[in-house]
C-alpha cells in the first residue's frame, strides 16, 4: 500500500526590509541607500526629476554616492524594464531606485531583477500600494494589463516623503484611497475562500489584520487628509492615509490576497476608454463590482458607494468613460477580468461572464441611485482634456 504525501499548507507574510515615512524623508535618502549599495541608478520621469533633483543630489553628496538619473519611458513594459537593466549592467550600478509613481517603481523592480541588483522604492505620490511589494504589474505598449511579475524578495527600502505627497495633485491621493480600500474587501474574500495570496500559500492573520487596519484608517482619515492635501498641508490625517495607502495596503494586498476588485481593474484596462484613469479609480469600480457579486448587504454597498463618492472616486461606468458602452465593449472588460490566471477566481464561488457583465451594469444603476438619493447631479463622463 502506497502512502500519498500532501503538500503542507503554509502561510506567508512578505514585507520590504525597511519602511521610512515622514516630512523631509527624501533628504535622508542617500544615508539609507548607502547601506544598500554604492553605485545607484535613479529611474524617474522629467517632472519628478525637476521636483526632486536638488534634494536627492544634496542627500547623495552627503552620503558620498554618485548621482545618476535615467528617464523612465512612461509605460511599465517588459521591454522598458530590459532597457533599464542594460543601463544598470553597462554602468555597473548595484542598486536601482524607482522614484515617482507606481509605473516607474514597478519598472525599477523588474529592471533590478533582470540585472541581478537590489532595488529601492521612493514614491512621490501615495497613489498605489505598489512600492512595498515583491511584484510588478506589466503592461503592453498600448497600456493594457499584461501580467503580474513576481520576485523572490521585496524592496530593500521604501522611503516616502509626506512633504512631497502633500504637494502632489490631490487626485493621486484620492486614487490611492481607492486602491487601498479594496485591500480589505479582497482580503476578507480570500480569507473566506482560503485561496492563495500574492505571497504564496495561505494568508497570515497579520496580513489580513493589516488589510483591515488600512480600511479602518481610511474611513476615519481619508476625507480630512484629502482636504489637507488640497491645501498642501501635512497633518496627522495625511500621515495616517499615506501609511494606509502605501504600507498597510501594500502588505495587506500581498499577504492578504487579491480577488475581484483588481481583476475588474485589469479588465477595464483592456478598453481604450479607461486609459486616462488612475489605477485606484478603476479599482474602485472593481470594489463595487465585487460587493455586488458577493451579494453584500444593500446598506453596506450603498454606504461604500456614498463614501467613495465623497472621497472623489468614480462610482459609475459613466465616470470611467463606459456609460454608453455597448455589450460588446463591456464583454471585452469581462473576458479580460475572468481569464484563468486572474484573481477573480479567489472568490469562494465561480463567476461567469454573464454574472460579471450584469454586475458591471449594476454599478451604473447603483451609482446613479446613490447620487440621486444624495441630491447630486447625474454622473458625468471623464474630461479627457
Amino acid at each position: 500500500m502506497t502512502e500519498t504525501t500532501q503538500a503542507p499548507v503554509l502561510r506567508s507574510l512578505l514585507s520590504p526590509a525597511r519602511y521610512v515615512q515622514g516630512r523631509g524623508a527624501l533628504g535622508e535618502l542617500g544615508r539609507y541607500v548607502a547601506q544598500i549599495g554604492s553605485t545607484p541608478l535613479i529611474l524617474t520621469d522629467d517632472v519628478v526629476r525637476k521636483l526632486t533633483e536638488s534634494t536627492v543630489t544634496e542627500s547623495f553628496e552627503r552620503a558620498g554616492l554618485p548621482v545618476v538619473f535615467e528617464i523612465f519611458g512612461g509605460v511599465p513594459t517588459a521591454a522598458e524594464a530590459e532597457r533599464i537593466a542594460e543601463l544598470i549592467r553597462g554602468q555597473g550600478a548595484d542598486v536601482v531606485i524607482g522614484l515617482g509613481g507606481g509605473a516607474a517603481i514597478d519598472t525599477a523592480k523588474a529592471a533590478g531583477d533582470n540585472a541581478g541588483v537590489r532595488w529601492v522604492s521612493v514614491p512621490t505620490a501615495a497613489s498605489t500600494d505598489a512600492p512595498t511589494s515583491a511584484l510588478s504589474v506589466v503592461y503592453t505598449e498600448d497600456g493594457a494589463f499584461d501580467s503580474y511579475r513576481f520576485y523572490s524578495r521585496n524592496p530593500d527600502l521604501v522611503l516616502v516623503d509626506t512633504g512631497f505627497i502633500a504637494k502632489a495633485p490631490v487626485r493621486f491621493l484620492i486614487a490611492g484611497v481607492g486602491d487601498a480600500l479594496a485591500t480589505w474587501i479582497e482580503a476578507r474574500a480570500v480569507q473566506r475562500s482560503a485561496a492563495t495570496t500574492m505571497a504564496g500559500g495561505s494568508a497570515t492573520h497579520a496580513g489580513t489584520a493589516l488589510a483591515r487596519l488600512s480600511w479602518d484608517i481610511l474611513w476615519e482619515h481619508a476625507l480630512p487628509a484629502i482636504d489637507a492635501v488640497r491645501n498642501d498641508l501635512v497633518t496627522p490625517s495625511v500621515e495616517a492615509v499615506v501609511e494606509a495607502n502605501t504600507l498597510l495596503s501594500g502588505l495587506g494586498f500581498e499577504s492578504g490576497g487579491l480577488a475581484a476588485a483588481h481583476a475588474v481593474h485589469d479588465g477595464l484596462t483592456a478598453v481604450a476608454q479607461t486609459h486616462g484613469l488612475a489605477h485606484g479609480e478603476k479599482v474602485n469600480i472593481g470594489s463595487i463590482c465585487q460587493l455586488i457579486l458577493e451579494g453584500a448587504d444593500t446598506s453596506e454597498i450603498r454606504e461604500f458607494v456614498a463614501f467613495t463618492m465623497r472621497v472623489g472616486l468614480p462610482t459609475s461606468l459613466t465616470e470611467v468613460g463606459l456609460g454608453d458602452a455597448d455589450d460588446d465593449t463591456l464583454r471585452e472588460v469581462v473576458r479580460a477580468a475572468i481569464v484563468p490566471e486572474e484573481t477573480i477566481h479567489n472568490l469562494a464561488f465561480p463567476v461567469s461572464e454573464d454574472a460579471l457583465l450584469d454586475a458591471l451594469k449594476a454599478v451604473e444603476v447603483l451609482g446613479r441611485s446613490v447620487r440621486s438619493e444624495a441630491g447630486l447631479p447625474a454622473p458625468e463622463a471623464p474630461n479627457r482634456h
